[in-house]
């Protein structure tokens, strides 16, 4: 159900697709056998690691007293509170359970609020056809912004031309589509693999405003990695709208959506509601899970811990004698081995560090159960897997060490 967890993507017909239990980075599958993830942490979910203690009893303390009911639950206000106080440009907040509903909520108040259908995005917002229009080529493909190739059933094609794709540090194609498309949305991720360049960010904002245009920065993904909050704060550069998800429950359902008052209050002029949004597992499970993160500052560990990643990665590729580059905000790094056969050495990375026992692949989504305990193996393991591939590229077959089928590729990159 979830695309970033397919089989397909990481070791066709060997991957263990589903697990028993989980605790810190370390889960059991269903066969018993124990995995190290040093790998996607669910998804970049759990930046405080599987099952934090404290974030698990404020579940449980939650269903004790009641998860639904014909009222709402308070949690929800305190939640906001806290959001609106971590972010004090924002005024107002609104909650849902998953990024996509969430990006859809913000989509709706944007365009209510600017009385402007056409959107302009940069980067990944999930599946709802809103965000899939920007792909509309032709009668019967959709090509990716981030995802090419993909099948376009059941996406009506009167969408097209409502959403436009601009790329990540090319300010211009923004402003060519100000000009000719009539723009009332610019939703845009604030950083996937590389930074801002030449005030990139400040350009945004300064063309949004000067046109009446709402700024929605995405964060379901950057979010309370590399502060308390987005990562927007890192930059100084605030939106009209943000959006969080992922990290903020650590493994619970919940994504919320903050605004000033003078574009929130348009949500009132639309229809947006749904039962689950006023359950209360989720705002109890994020609010537990800042009070945390504020506590031990995660954010820091992460970071640090992700800089110390890429640090290795790029030492072991040195040392081997092969280049890789590597990407991302420090918390969730990952490294492109530069060659043609980089697909087959993904594939054999994560073949053989199953085989000892992690979940790992050419990225890592940082949690602070990621200590040096854990990661001084992980980089032995890599050293000499990072040997074997130097071997293959002066002449070695890769492909006699592999398997079974080649990975897919995923998400493409944001240069």
């Amino acid at each position: 159900m979830l695309f970033s967890k397919r089989p397909e993507l990481f070791l066709p017909g060997a991957w263990p697709s589903y697990f028993r239990s989980a605790k810190g980075c370390r889960l059991i599958g269903l066969d018993g056998t124990e995995y190290i993830d040093t790998f996607l942490m669910g998804v970049g979910t759990n930046t405080l690691g599987y099952g934090h203690p404290e974030v698990d009893e404020a579940v449980r303390d939650a269903v004790t007293a009641g998860n639904m009911s014909s009222l709402n639950c308070p949690e929800e206000v305190y939640l906001a509170e806290k959001l609106v106080e971590l972010h004090p440009w924002a005024e107002m907040a609104r909650f849902a359970r998953s990024g996509g509903e969430a990006d859809a909520i913000a989509i709706r108040i944007a365009r209510a609020a600017s009385g402007k259908d056409n959107v302009a995005i940069c980067g990944y917002h999930g599946w709802h056809d809103w965000y899939l229009a920007a792909n509309l080529i032709g009668e019967d493909e959709l090509s990716g912004h981030l995802l090419p190739g993909l099948p376009s059933n059941g996406v009506p094609r009167a969408l097209r031309g409502t959403v436009h794709a601009f790329n990540y540090n090319k300010i211009q194609e923004l402003e060519d589509l100000i000009r000719s498309s009539n723009i009332g949305t610019v939703v845009m991720e604030v950083s996937r693999n590389f930074g801002p360049e030449d005030g990139f960010l400040e350009k945004v904002r300064d063309l949004t405003q000067r046109n009446g245009i709402v700024l929605i920065f995405d964060e379901c993904t950057s979010g309370f990695r590399q502060s308390l909050g987005g990562l927007h704060k890192v930059f100084g550069v605030e939106p009209d709208m943000a959006i969080f998800g992922k990290a903020l429950g650590n493994g619970y359902a919940i994504t919320a959506v903050i605004g000033r008052r003078s574009v929130m209050e348009h949500a009132q002029s639309s229809f947006i509601s749904s039962t689950f949004w006023t359950e209360r597992i989720g705002p109890a499970a994020a609010l537990k899970t800042l009070e945390v993160m504020e506590r031990t500052q995660s954010w820091e560990t992460i970071t640090e811990t992700g800089r110390t990643v890429s640090r290795r990665w790029l030492e072991l590729a040195t040392a081997a004698g092969i280049k890789i580059q590597t990407w991302g905000i420090p918390a969730l790094s990952g490294f492109t081995i530069m060659s043609e056969k980089a697909l087959e050495y993904k594939t054999f990375i994560t073949q053989e560090m199953l085989k000892k026992g992690y979940l790992a692949g050419t990225s890592i989504y940082c949690s602070i159960a990621h200590t040096e305990e854990v990661l001084q193996p992980y980089f032995e393991k890599m050293e000499t897997l990072f040997g074997t591939i130097a071997e293959c590229e002066n002449g070695k077959d890769i492909d006699s060490l592999l398997d079974g089928p080649v990975c897919q590729s995923g998400f493409k990159r944001l240069n």
